[in-house]
């Protein structure tokens, strides 16, 4: 009996200090081995790992990347806006024995630091700047200087900061009517800008186009009175060419037009003597031979005339 009680002993005692000198190492930690409070040796393997029991401790850190979320703080902006920013911090522990020299063995000690370092860089990137870069395009260009700056001053504290944005950035109540009825006038400025410029460019295009369309107008005109009078040129000389070939037949046809003017409405009175030259070839028609015998004449006959010539 005293035998067997020995040995549940010795088992017991052989299991607890077995379970005071193993341990394992997670994938997801690295580990610091302190003896007395003072650092050993850091294990970053992952694995079964052995101590000496009760003299050396272990302490875990997490290998992988970790959340940081500020409150929201009040900054002023380059050109003297205020904006509440709320930010948050991704960073992991690089050196897990600097780590714990400068912050202590838990992570709640570095988030006071943090908070810090991520405030001093938001007041000094965004106090260089104006809120329409904070909320335009150059918000990334921003965030990668506050980033640089973060990680430059987070390095002393064994992490490494990878990324750090602005969540959310509102204007403070008392100032927020006031700043968006400014950016609605310098808007409504721009806009006005753009119309008048509009406007002035629609009337230069306006003047350039009625310029073009009466230079047009007034050549086509010209090009029309030249190929018109080229027309009535060419019109004059033939009829004057064919009219010389007999001129008294020319004579004769241009009185003959004369009458159809004269007697085509049949009420026409003409107070004229009769030996006016108007009637001359009615008085070589009555001077004809078979007039002249006292003949009856034919009786006249309706001739139709041809239509009237251009003069």
């Amino acid at each position: 009996m005293n035998r067997a009680l020995i040995l549940a002993v010795a088992a017991a005692v052989g299991i607890v200090v077995a379970s005071s000198t193993l341990f394992t190492v997670h994938q997801t930690q690295q580990v610091l081995i302190t003896q007395f409070g003072q650092p050993i040796r850091v294990i970053t393997e992952p694995g079964l790992q052995a101590k000496i029991p009760f003299v050396q401790s272990v302490i875990a850190f997490d290998r992988r990347l970790l959340d940081y979320e500020a409150a929201g703080e009040e900054v002023i902006l380059g050109d003297q806006r205020r904006l509440i920013v709320d930010s948050f911090t991704r960073y992991r522990i690089t050196d897990p024995l600097l780590f714990f020299q400068t912050a202590g063995a838990a992570e709640a000690g570095i988030r006071a630091r943090l908070n810090s370092i991520v405030t001093s860089a938001l007041r000094r990137v965004l106090g260089n700047e104006p809120l329409l870069s904070v909320l335009s395009t150059d918000r990334t260009r921003i965030m990668g200087e506050i980033r640089r700056q973060v990680n430059e001053e987070a390095r002393r504290f064994g992490i490494e900061v990878t990324d750090v944005r602005i969540r959310r950035a509102d204007l403070p109540d008392e100032n927020t009517q006031a700043i968006l009825n400014r950016m609605q006038s310098e808007r409504e400025r721009v806009a006005r800008e753009a119309r008048a410029e509009g406007a002035e460019v629609a009337a230069q295009v306006r003047a350039r186009a009625d310029r073009e369309r009466t230079v047009l107008l007034a050549e086509a005109q010209a090009q029309a009175d030249i190929l018109r009078g080229q027309g009535e040129q060419d019109a004059i000389r033939i009829f004057a060419e064919a009219f010389q070939r007999d001129p008294q037949f020319f004579q004769f046809w241009r009185t003959m037009q004369a009458y159809r003017e004269a007697f085509s409405q049949g009420e026409t009175r003409m107070l004229l003597s009769p030996d006016s030259e108007f009637f001359r070839f009615f008085r070589e028609s009555m001077q004809m031979p078979g007039a002249a015998s006292g003949a009856a004449a034919p009786a006249p006959r309706a001739v139709a005339l041809p239509p009237p010539v251009p003069a």
